[in-house]
């Protein structure tokens, strides 16, 4: 059976992303964190955007409704963990804070745009207002739901790399799946709490999918831990947590 061309852009995106922040924390100490911190932003940026658009997520035994973002958001979950390895746990709160800042300013800009006269020959302004204008308790669910989940997600990942060195699969895969459950859980029960239509179906649909594709991403992780080495960028030691 031939390879859904989803996946293939997947491993490619998922490889560029992964290579390009290695090399960057590791030749390139002085932009490490500006690299990583970029590429986190841009998954989060994309995954806010795609999200709008429902998909079916077939795992084969069973198909879940969920969000086009269960492809990218994942990937955020790593991105932090690959800042948390290296510049510790204070510095991954700061990358949490402008990635933050960076969605506000995102849907300020959109708003902004959206109120704008559009051109006689423009024919999807319907199509366009529709997709990129959202409730606000959409705005506020995926906020708070981030802003919580990047947290545990920062704070598991520590206290396992403290208490397990060695473990790197363990602190990736358990800080990941923890982080991806509870944004599904906060995002969907805000978003879609006044919308009258089942909740749980689609918070299951939203942490199967995303579990699953966040477990798949952990060998990324690996490769980048094994690339830098016990040290930290350039052969000096990682700062302490």
């Amino acid at each position: 059976m031939p390879i859904p061309f989803v996946w293939i852009y997947w491993v490619i995106s998922l490889t560029i992303a992964t290579y390009v922040g290695a090399v960057a924390v590791k030749r390139y100490p002085a932009y490490g964190f500006a690299a990583l911190t970029g590429l986190y932003i841009i998954y989060l940026g994309a995954s806010q955007i795609v999200a709008a658009r429902l998909i079916e997520f077939d795992i084969g035994i069973a198909t879940f409704i969920a969000p086009a973002s269960v492809f990218i958001y994942p990937f955020i979950a790593q991105a932090i963990d690959m800042i948390n390895e290296v510049y510790g746990r204070p510095m991954t709160r700061v990358a949490i804070a402008i990635a933050l800042v960076s969605q506000i300013l995102l849907a300020i800009l959109i708003v902004m745009t959206n109120t704008l006269t559009p051109a006689p020959i423009f024919e999807f302004e319907v199509a366009w207002q529709s997709i990129f204008t959202q409730g606000l308790w959409i705005i506020l669910a995926s906020w708070v739901a981030f802003l919580v989940s990047q947290n545990l997600d920062c704070y598991v990942f520590d206290r396992l790399k403290r208490a397990y060195p060695d473990r790197v699969v363990l602190r990736s895969a358990f800080s990941d799946v923890a982080d991806l459950t509870l944004d599904s859980v906060i995002f969907v029960s805000i978003a879609f709490f006044t919308a009258g239509i089942p909740l749980l179906a689609l918070i299951v649909g939203q942490i199967v999918s995303k579990g699953i594709i966040g477990l798949l991403d952990t060998p990324w992780f690996v490769w980048y831990k094994r690339y830098l080495g016990d040290a930290g960028p350039e052969g000096e030691r990682q700062p302490a947590s």
